[in-house]
């Protein structure tokens, strides 16, 4: 049986472990109540994590489009359309040119 994180949300103990897979499977439960408040969101952050899933939504191969959902980049190596030629929905893509998805 594993202990608990030394972090746990807010410094509190859990109050629960939910189990599946025959207790391979574990997760800590706690409680809401005693919870902080998350840490809000900068623009810097943001601008982090645009970057960081701009790489996985981004083909490497001749198209170079940047998609909506991350691309098989590691078993495929570029968008369906660069691999095999299946066409891309257009709906699944920003149309050209590009613009940032920034929220802030």
């Amino acid at each position: 049986m594993h202990e608990p994180a030394l972090f746990a949300p807010g410094g509190q103990e859990p109050v629960a472990r939910i189990e599946c897979r025959g207790g391979r499977r574990f997760a800590w439960l706690y409680r809401i109540d005693l919870a902080k408040p998350k840490i809000p969101m900068t623009f810097a952050k943001e601008a982090a994590l645009d970057n960081a899933m701009a790489v996985r939504q981004t083909c490497p191969g001749p198209c170079g489009r940047r998609y909506f959902h991350c691309l098989p980049l590691k078993t495929l190596g570029s968008c369906l359309e660069c691999y095999d030629g299946t066409p891309a929905d257009p709906a699944t893509y920003p149309a050209p040119p590009a613009r940032h998805l920034l929220a802030a």
